[in-house]
């Protein structure tokens, strides 16, 4: 079953690997759970650095959801980066990348067990167009991949878009996947511009009503803007409490005297708003 509005994080705040200081702060954000990310923030001959940095701090517990960016296993870094921060205490998921394919999930999975000695909840990245095409079958991959997302920057020079809007339909895509497999609503991936909070926020209306919960930051400054986008509005809450109101006795099907109409789908719509309120 997926995650409910209340306990589904709503910011995944990104921090380089190969930057430790960096990471510590990332850790007193504010954030609900912090990337760690031995991927594209570090460069090739930082790499092992990065590992090593991040499979010490997570010997320890950390005070918060700690996912790890893996390199991708295909390639040169990933199995040691798996077989490195795996087994760590600390470390409360991984996020796949590149991934195009159900093997690419039950791969991981399969170290991960064999690295922890148990199952760890693991994230898949879509970033190319065989990847949403596959959308639902990565979805159903393996009981331990908790959700999938889209890698927007890799996924457009993939497609060839040059317009934000060319990337909806894939947006979509993985939305239903999601949901048909019975995974939390995706993520928005990153808004690069960390100085342009009103083509975040804009990016995150857009996002929420598309079906996306939340979004990865890549800087602190973005995180209160992306609360704020998805988190219900004032007037949002008091209709949804008039709503669940009017719904008590299931009454069926009816007419609010505002005439607004509900049914059983309009209440479930109407509890998932103030299940998501209760955060607040």
């Amino acid at each position: 079953m997926p995650e409910t509005p209340a306990k589904a994080p709503l910011t995944w705040l990104y921090a380089p690997g190969d930057r430790p200081r960096v990471v510590a702060k990332a850790l007193g954000c504010g954030a609900d759970v912090v990337v760690i990310d031995l991927e594209d923030a570090v460069a090739p001959d930082r790499k092992a650095y990065a590992r090593a940095a991040t499979a010490e701090l997570l010997r320890d517990p950390q005070p918060l959801p700690v996912h790890v960016r893996l390199n991708a296993l295909t390639g040169p870094w990933g199995e040691a980066d798996l077989a490195a921060v795996a087994p760590a205490p600390g470390l409360a998921g991984l996020r796949l990348p590149k991934v195009s394919s159900p093997a690419d999930v039950t791969g991981a999975a399969r170290r991960a067990v064999s690295a922890r000695g148990g199952t760890l909840p693991l994230y898949a990245l879509l970033e190319t167009a065989l990847g949403i095409e596959r959308a639902h079958a990565v979805a159903t991959a393996h009981p331990s991949l908790r959700g999938i997302s889209i890698g927007e920057a890799d996924l457009r020079a993939d497609l060839g878009v040059r317009d934000d809007a060319g990337l909806d339909w894939s947006r979509s895509r993985v939305v239903v996947a999601a949901r048909a497999a019975g995974l939390a609503p995706p993520t928005q991936s990153v808004h690069p511009d960390t100085r342009d909070l009103d083509g975040l926020l804009a990016s995150c209306v857009r996002g929420r009503d598309l079906g996306f919960l939340g979004r990865a930051a890549i800087h602190p400054r973005q995180l209160p803007v992306i609360e704020r986008a998805y988190l219900p509005t004032e007037q949002e809450v008091e209709q949804a409490e008039r709503i669940v109101k009017a719904a008590v006795g299931e009454r069926g099907a009816q007419a609010l005297p505002d005439g607004c109409f509900i049914d059983a789908a309009v209440v479930t719509a109407a509890r998932c708003v103030l299940s998501l309120a209760r955060r607040t």
